[in-house]
């Protein structure tokens, strides 16, 4: 895999997604369709079973290249093709069949914030932040997606005022799952991606998708939807395999199927 804008390195059944648009990771049309189209693919590789995104440098993404607009004559129909690309680029991770781990290397700001909020699991550095800045020039965030990772006082004072978040403090209201030393970000996020890669594929693709899916879901019609998943899935050679290693007392080796 080539990419101007990201680096992949799969090993062990994980990817590692680094952005690399120097000097923020700042996320202009080619970077989007890149992201949007990597995620597509480890969607799809079976040699993939989790996946780490990080930023390279010093900081996650500072959210929308805003020098790609500059000298950009706007015809009609141009921002509603940028919404979608941009809309797209977030889904990809999102709706990825894997779970994503954001590793959180520094600022995730404005659509920096968004591609956080669609991964699955966060771990974050001491030196990360998370803010929605818009509102300083004039514009409107996502509250979508502050919604996503914070509660209502908190997310709205953020979109209302600007305010950042630090990794500390995320950690302390549970928005990431641990606030590491900055050389030790990466190796917070494998371990968490390898015990997922242990698993069987088959169910943690099935977990992500109801996941997803009862987000929008009542409790009965959402737990009625997982029942129905759970007994698909009792029929699987995975499900077979893995009690057939419970009772035996042995690791598992999974088919994904």
């Amino acid at each position: 895999m080539s990419y101007e804008y990201l680096q992949v390195d799969i090993a062990e059944h994980v990817a590692l997604v680094t952005m690399n648009n120097p000097p923020v990771n700042a996320q202009n049309r080619p970077f989007r369709d890149e992201l949007t189209a990597i995620f597509d693919e480890l969607s799809d590789r079976e040699d993939v079973r989790a996946i780490i995104l990080t930023g390279a440098g010093k900081v996650f993404s500072a959210g929308a290249d805003i020098k790609e607009r500059q000298g950009i004559k706007v015809g009609a129909g141009f921002y509603r093709q940028h919404n979608r690309v941009t809309r797209e680029s977030f889904y990809a991770i999102l709706e990825c069949d894997k779970p994503v781990i954001g590793a959180l290397n520094g600022a995730a700001l404005g659509a920096g914030l968004a591609l956080a909020a669609c991964c699955d699991i966060l771990i974050a550095s001491e030196n990360a932040v998370l803010g929605m800045p818009e509102i300083d020039v004039g514009l409107m965030g996502g509250a979508k997606y502050v919604n996503m990772l914070f509660p209502r006082s908190k997310a709205r004072r953020m979109l209302l005022t600007g305010k950042r978040v630090g990794g500390a403090e995320m950690y302390r209201m549970g928005v990431v799952e641990d606030c590491v030393a900055p050389d030790k970000l990466i190796d917070a996020a494998k371990e968490i991606a390898y015990e997922i890669a242990a698993k069987s594929p088959l169910a943690i693709r099935v977990t992500k998708q109801a996941l997803n899916t009862t987000d929008n879901l009542g409790l009965r019609d959402g737990y009625r939807y997982e029942q129905e998943l759970t007994v698909a899935m009792s029929k699987t050679e995975d499900a077979e395999e893995a009690q057939a290693a419970f009772v035996e007392k042995r690791p598992p080796v999974f088919k994904g199927r």
